[in-house]
């Protein structure tokens, strides 16, 4: 079961209180993680990811075990904290702006 921690917005959007547990098939990637969210809550495609390029929009941020994850390779294998569910796939809205 791997755990997802989502922004505020994107959990009034999904309708979710507090952090989505999944089902990932295979080896948990961002792209299965992202793909197995999706498939789960149907109105958040297109919010974190291009609907077409599946590449992840501007102004959000992937973390895992305290590390910024967000422009490594989409099948790049998760920490084995989140594949085992000890630790959260984090979602996070970025800020811009001085």
């Amino acid at each position: 079961m791997i755990r997802v921690v989502l922004p505020a917005h994107l959990r009034k959007l999904a309708q979710v209180g507090g952090e989505v547990q999944l089902d990932v098939q295979g080896p948990p990637t961002q792209r299965s993680v992202l793909d197995a969210l999706e498939a789960s809550y149907p109105m958040l495609r297109g919010t974190i990811r291009d609907h077409v390029s599946q590449e992840r929009r501007a102004f959000i941020r992937f973390f895992a075990c305290e590390q910024d994850l967000s422009h490594d390779p989409p099948d790049t294998p998760l920490p084995e904290a989140v594949a085992k569910g000890t630790e959260p796939f984090l979602v996070v809205g970025a800020v811009a702006g001085g």
